[in-house]
């Protein structure tokens, strides 16, 4: 095993000689999984700022203003 050809974590570095042409059915799921996985964090994005509650955390700084007067 070549020193050269590994990384420190020992994932196999592609060298320029080492290309391969990749298949058009390869570039294509690549590119669809890609795309699928941007949909997917843009869709999450806009639902959490369309359904997002501003008053969802106060509780939780009552608990702490609680055990702020209790402490101190």
């Amino acid at each position: 095993m070549e020193r050269t050809g590994f990384e420190p974590f020992g994932e196999q570095l592609v060298s320029a000689t080492d290309t391969q042409p990749r298949s058009r059915a390869s570039k294509l799921l690549l590119r669809a999984g890609t795309g699928l996985f941007w949909s997917l964090v843009a869709a999450i994005v806009l639902a959490r700022a369309a359904f997002f509650e501003p008053g969802v955390y106060d509780g939780f700084s009552h608990v702490a203003s609680l055990a702020k007067n209790l402490l101190f």
